[in-house]
């Protein structure tokens, strides 16, 4: 029997049922497994439960903080390391032995790991997305996700998706990728995509304004890689023709149209996604930075005379 690995692995999910079992799958070689669970409606806890994981229900209640914030503070991780995965994820065996090489160099608090992401059956290694850098891999109590300020913003979700880990301490990085294959379908894309460009229109707004860096990974056109993409994303804000420009950058000058025709529809829908990002950002300086209010240019209707009622 393979000796386990004494890393706890913390997987945020949320009707996850067509991903979990790949998922927990491939985490079998740690020593401890924590699903945080958001009421989900399908069969995300039995599956779960099955693959012998600790499930823990997690009530958002729409403010800071999110999922897995949340679960760095408290749940009772019984090991050092916290190896963060989420349901459309997989840890290949390569990546297990080298993590499990990895922690016990004390030097590092904490290892990026690299992404392979999947789209429609076929890996996407062209238009930026690969290399695809994460930091999953930490001593749990050395790290904890950034605020970007965008809690005022409804339909974001329960879970830091774009946040990043800040962590006290030097970080290494490992060489063996991990997967991104989601079993769900273009739909699930969507609608997962709509709920993150609310939160992108919301940190748009606060970099146009100067908002809300404080307690966040600064930019830094010299410093790591998440520094230099916070740098680009402050003079990417102020670009116009962005949807026009999210494709060109992707297809072209990165290269996607040579992932072939699921390289051209990834780009065009991120192009897509990009238009919902500006469209919900002028909606949000409409409203004066704050949504579900009056627009600001708005001025009362009045009548003097009453309404003529039609025949339907």
């Amino acid at each position: 029997m393979t000796s386990k690995i004494p890393v706890s692995v913390l997987i945020p999910a949320k009707n996850e049922e067509a991903n979990l079992p790949a998922c927990l799958e491939s985490v079998a070689r740690a020593d401890e497994v924590f699903v945080v669970d958001s009421q989900s409606r399908d069969r995300s806890i039995e599956i779960a439960e099955r693959h012998g994981a600790n499930v823990v229900q997690f009530h958002f209640n729409g403010r800071w903080p999110k999922k897995k914030n949340w679960s760095l503070d408290n749940l009772p991780f019984r090991n050092e390391w916290v190896l963060i995965v989420d349901c459309d994820e997989r840890i290949t065996p390569e990546l297990w032995e080298e993590i499990a090489e990895a922690i016990q160099h004390p030097e590092y608090n904490g290892y990026y790991l690299n992404r392979r992401v999947f789209f429609l059956g076929q890996w996407i290694r062209y238009g930026g997305k690969y290399p695809d850098w994460n930091l999953r891999l930490f001593r749990h109590q050395k790290g904890h996700y950034e605020n970007l300020n965008t809690e005022e913003i409804r339909n974001t979700g329960d879970n830091e998706v774009h946040e990043h880990v800040l962590l006290d301490g030097k970080v290494g990085y490992l060489k063996n990728d991990m997967l991104h294959i989601d079993f769900r379908d273009i739909f699930h894309w969507l609608e997962r995509h709509n709920r993150y460009s609310n939160w992108e229109a919301r940190v748009y707004y606060n970099l146009l304004n100067g908002m809300g860096e404080n307690g966040t990974i600064g930019a830094n056109l010299f410093g790591d890689s998440v520094q230099r993409k916070r740098f680009f994303k402050k003079i990417w804000v102020r670009l116009p023709f962005k949807p026009f420009l999210r494709f060109f950058l992707a297809y072209f000058l990165r290269l996607g149209f040579l992932d072939g025709k699921a390289g051209y529809i990834y780009a065009r829908l991120l192009s897509q996604y990009e238009y919902q990002i500006s469209v919900k950002l002028y909606e949000i300086q409409q409203f004066g930075g704050q949504l579900n209010k009056t627009p600001v240019s708005a001025t009362p209707i009045t009548t003097a005379e009453p309404i003529p009622q039609t025949d339907a």
